[in-house]
């Protein structure tokens, strides 16, 4: 459980990043309830500009008061009843934008005014992003948990006929007993996986509207993710299997690619080593103080153009990143790109994923987790790993 120092630790650091010119921040995503409250439930949490945060709970309030170790927790019916408690005046004031719908603010606008309504994502995924003693014990936890799963038990299931919707089915029920949340949480909109990718030969390769260089068929139009039913793993497949790892609501990310019933030409055993050697060089550029995109710019301006060929995506659906920030959610801040330009913290936790199409064969590449000191990134999750062989 989420202690009240930690609690009070990240609340001061809200407001201390959202600075002077504010006076009230109203939070309804869940994740970032949970976050600054240690409960996720159906509720406002309302903080004001001397770091006092009230949260008002529709429900449930008593699973709030046994998880929450806040004091100022409220029942709470309608909006109303928390005008009533704070005051209806809220002046300037910060609102997740990318979370509140147009009637959620209707709402509000019944029982409370603002002189201005200001957007706090970005202040909070950077405070999000430095993560404390406590979430860093967490995430190497999950980390080794993680490279456990994929090295030592997906193998056993990798048989020959199996669909990929079935193996799916099989991994998960191994998940939740090794330790596996069973949820994987996304920032990016209307985004849902079980729990990431997993692609037989060229359904690796196939389009998908989810920002990664990995791609699925999925089971349908209506369903495009879980696996197809009707993909059966064959002798000399390429297995690519992209998913993160959560418990207690943190996640990490990894790769990992097998070659089920033969063992991988030099073509592909090239390609895939040459990207783990792109992330062990990403890696040690991810010091305290460095820029996410001058690490990008660099690490793309050293590699061939045949190389960049289906880099980070097959043909025109490459992605435009190396590596993404990792927490309560799988898709955080910073993200090492063009554009992110402000300097890497120390205990920001980034998953670098270079991987690499190959056509007719499917994706290879790694992706693992780190943690940025000031003497480069540490990984959690074991490090890119070569191709495991199935015979």
């Amino acid at each position: 459980m989420v202690t009240k120092q930690e609690l009070e630790n990240r609340l001061s650091a809200l407001c201390s990043a959202l600075g002077n010119d504010w006076d009230t921040a109203f939070i309804i995503n869940k994740i970032n309830q949970y976050y600054l409250t240690g409960t996720m439930q159906d509720g406002l949490l309302v903080i004001k500009k001397d770091g006092t945060a009230a949260y008002f709970v529709r429900r449930s309030f008593e699973r709030a008061r046994d998880e929450s170790p806040l004091d100022s927790i409220y029942p709470m019916s309608s909006y109303k009843d928390a005008a009533a408690i704070i005051g209806g005046d809220c002046k300037t004031t910060y609102i997740e934008a990318e979370t509140m719908t147009i009637g959620a603010q209707k709402r509000l606008e019944k029982y409370f005014s603002f002189d201005r309504l200001l957007p706090i994502e970005k202040s909070i995924m950077s405070v999000r992003s430095v993560k404390s003693p406590y979430e860093t014990e967490l995430l190497e936890h999950t980390g080794r948990l993680h490279n456990d799963f994929l090295v030592n038990i997906v193998p056993s299931y990798l048989e020959e006929g199996i669909s990929e919707a079935e193996l799916t089915g099989r991994l998960y029920r191994a998940l939740l007993t090794h330790g596996h949340q069973g949820v994987v949480r996304f920032g990016m909109f209307q985004t849902e996986m079980p729990f990431g990718q997993i692609g037989f030969g060229e359904n690796s390769l196939y389009p998908t509207s989810f920002d990664g260089p990995g791609g699925m068929k999925g089971m349908s139009a209506a369903v495009p993710t879980v696996g197809s039913r009707e993909r059966l793993l064959r002798k000399g497949d390429l297995v690519f299997i992209d998913f993160a790892y959560g418990v207690e609501g943190y996640h990490t990310d990894k790769s990992q690619v097998y070659m089920f019933g033969a063992k991988p030409s030099a073509e592909v055993e090239t390609a895939h080593r040459r990207c783990i050697n792109v992330q062990k060089q990403t890696a040690s550029f991810l010091k305290a103080g460095s820029i996410p995109s001058d690490i990008y710019n660099k690490v793309m301006e050293g590699l061939d153009d045949n190389f960049k060929e289906n880099f980070m995506g097959f043909k025109n659906r490459q992605a435009k990143f190396l590596g993404h920030g990792v927490g309560l959610q799988v898709d955080e801040t910073p993200v090492i790109a063009n554009g992110f330009n402000e300097p890497l913290t120390e205990n920001t936790v980034i998953a670098l994923e270079p991987k690499k199409g190959i056509e007719g064969i499917g994706m290879v590449g790694v992706e693992d987790t780190y943690i940025v000191t000031k003497d480069g990134g540490r990984c959690i999750t074991g490090g890119g790993c070569d191709i495991i062989v199935k015979l």
